[in-house]
């Protein structure tokens, strides 16, 4: 059985939208973050004097490492804010690396800073280098906030360690998620000895509000977006699953219901980070794409049963209720630049694509969906597609493995056969990052000129 969702007046009316491409923010953003960091850099240089012995540079470096680590810090929460002004005009993927990158070099900078400090401290004290880990305790024991800060770097290791690519892969994501939840509280304890132990805020009054202002504008945007903005959506909205339908063997459909669902904001393209309130799930948010467009009456994600919470889907029974948090991600139609379109698929990367489909602003002929599956059977959501396809006068075209499990052809020649003015398309793209990587390739070899292509993974 598959559901039909297909032909809703609102995504009929999306068709008939005129282009109207959006600019990303990133680069502004990015100039807006190096801003910042030079002026750390500066407050540093204003407040340290002249340096002569080795003790004082030891000193001063580690003081400027720990200035742009708490710097950084701040960055690395407003990044898991969800700001919708990161979340649907930067990306949420785009968001997330730029998260586990801050999160990195803000290891590094408190490795550096905490061996630099102690070294100097150790220096001054008379002792050497061999003598860190007791000029540490010592410091510790005897510095204000140094303790909390201990127990915060802590944290800091714990959430670094399990954050490490082949250590993530080994553990439940639910673990990993919940554990980095705690990057809060390693924040919040390592902030206070910064005021109170860090030169530049003792003898600068000024520097000391504005780091207050960094931080009390970040933990404004982290409640007001992480906690009230969801209660105040679900509260308004009320949503509860309405059916499970099993797509294909291991796929299935998730019927969302609730009150006024298209005043949410969401748009094609788009995901929400979904929490079922049933038995073994509470507990649990993970982030599916719609994969029809939002009816006022109506969600509808599709999910492929690759891990615990996603093969517990089936079991939801009819008026489970639903906590969402949302919407997210930039694959949207407002990417757009060019008339045509092309949109590429693997796998379960149809539930985003699918809804596009429906509903990208395009005359006959302009849409063209290229969808990867390993067989017929896996082709999710196929009737619906042949459907819009059929309404819309777009193209549909699958690639599947060959009965002797040979693996189709997508390479820049062929799509410059099946498109041969495929360099003057948008491609929005989803699927696995293997899959995802191959295609890139052929479609820069093809002539697609990357600001062209627009992709986006929920790998977090």
């Amino acid at each position: 059985m598959t559901t039909t969702l297909a032909g809703g007046r609102a995504a009929r009316r999306q068709t008939m939208r005129r282009i109207r491409p959006r600019r990303s923010p990133a680069t502004l953003l990015l100039l807006a973050v190096w801003a910042g960091a030079v002026g750390v850099v500066w407050l540093w240089w204003a407040n340290t004097p002249s340096i002569s012995d080795n003790n004082g540079k030891i000193l001063n470096a580690g003081r400027i490492t720990g200035l742009l680590a708490g710097y950084l810090m701040a960055l690395v929460v407003l990044q898991m804010a969800r700001v919708p002004a990161l979340e649907r005009r930067v990306g949420s993927d785009r968001v997330a690396r730029w998260h586990a990158m801050s999160g990195r070099y803000t290891l590094c900078l408190t490795v550096a800073h905490v061996f630099l400090i102690m070294w100097g401290y150790a220096l001054q004290a008379g002792k050497g280098l061999g003598d860190i880990v007791q000029q540490t305790m010592d410091s510790i024991n005897q510095l204000p906030d140094m303790g909390k800060a201990a127990i915060g770097t802590g944290l800091l290791f714990v959430i670094g360690l399990l954050s490490i690519g082949p250590v993530r892969r080994r553990i439940p994501y639910d673990t990993w998620y919940h554990v980095h939840l705690l990057t809060y509280a390693a924040v919040f304890l390592t902030f206070w000895h910064q005021l109170t132990t860090g030169n530049e805020f003792v003898v600068e009054p000024a520097a000391k509000t504005v780091w207050y202002g960094l931080y009390g504008s970040v933990t404004a945007l982290v409640i007001w977006y992480r906690i009230l903005t969801p209660i105040r959506l679900n509260l308004r909205h009320r949503m509860y699953v309405e059916a499970v339908i099993e797509e294909t063997p291991g796929i299935v459909s998730v019927l969302i219901g609730g009150r006024k669902l298209h005043r949410m904001g969401a748009e094609a393209g788009q995901f929400f980070r979904w929490r079922f309130l049933a038995p073994g799930m509470r507990f649990s948010s993970h982030p599916y794409s719609l994969s029809a467009a939002p009816r006022p009456d109506m969600l509808r994600i599709t999910v492929k049963a690759i891990g615990d919470h996603s093969e517990r889907l089936r079991e939801l029974t009819p008026g489970t209720k639903v906590w969402a948090e949302g919407p997210y991600g930039a694959l949207t139609a407002a990417r757009r630049s060019r008339g045509k379109v092309l949109l590429v698929a693997g796998g379960v990367g149809i539930t985003p694509m699918r809804a596009l489909f429906e509903t990208l602003p395009g005359a006959s002929g302009d849409i063209t969906l290229l969808y990867r599956a390993n067989s017929t059977q896996d082709l999710a959501l196929w009737d619906e597609l042949a459907t819009i396809a059929d309404e819309r006068g777009a193209r549909l075209m699958y690639a599947v493995n060959s009965p002797d499990g040979e693996r189709p052809d997508i390479s820049a020649e062929r799509l410059r056969q099946k498109l041969p003015d495929i360099d003057n398309h948008d491609v929005f793209m989803c699927g696995p990052p293997g899959f995802a990587q191959s295609v890139y390739e052929a479609l820069r070899g093809a002539g697609v000129p990357a600001r062209r292509i627009h992709h986006e993974s929920f790998e977090m």
